[in-house]
């Protein structure tokens, strides 16, 4: 714990596959957030789901959400959480092949503290900025926060990733 301060984070959600127990991916996101809800983790505010292409060789579509969170928990200590959930979930494949089929997915994507570099989690997300299916959900929610390392807003981020481009003259 870093000082016992409340921090506050955007945690990215997505699922891929049916689970026995939890029902379809959308089913999936909903249990996995009162899940997340049920440990010292208060769920600010949540994004409606989407359904999104995959990225990579997975073929199924995801379904993906964005929380806002709010935890006396470090990154560290959120990170392990989260992936407690995934294994609850189901999921054996953290450090396996990316972009597979997942039953869920936990993502840390922004935090309140600014940057985190530890060999297990990068804060910001490596990818956020050219993933729509996280900013425009993260915009939705939190359109103000800012990127530590453009200093831009997620709103700003968002529309970068998505205004029509301009072809060569």
């Amino acid at each position: 714990m870093r000082g016992h301060l409340t921090q506050t984070y955007l945690i990215a959600l997505g699922s891929n596959i049916r689970h026995v127990r939890f029902g379809g991916p959308c089913a999936i996101l909903s249990s996995a957030l009162e899940e997340i809800g049920r440990r010292a983790i208060t769920v600010e505010a949540v994004s409606p789901i989407i359904s999104s292409a995959p990225v990579g060789p997975s073929q199924r579509r995801f379904a993906n959400a964005v929380a806002r969170i709010s935890t006396m928990h470090g990154p560290g200590a959120l990170l392990g959480e989260l992936q407690a959930i995934e294994h609850r979930f189901g999921r054996r494949d953290r450090g396996g092949q990316r972009w597979r089929a997942r039953v869920l997915d936990l993502d840390i994507v922004l935090w309140s503290g600014g940057t985190w570099a530890s060999p297990d989690l990068l804060i910001p997300h490596p990818a956020f900025r050219q993933r729509d299916f996280v900013l425009g959900p993260a915009a939705g929610i939190a359109p103000e926060w800012r990127d530590p390392l453009s200093g831009l807003s997620l709103r700003q981020l968002h529309a970068r990733l998505t205004r029509p481009k301009r072809l060569p003259r």
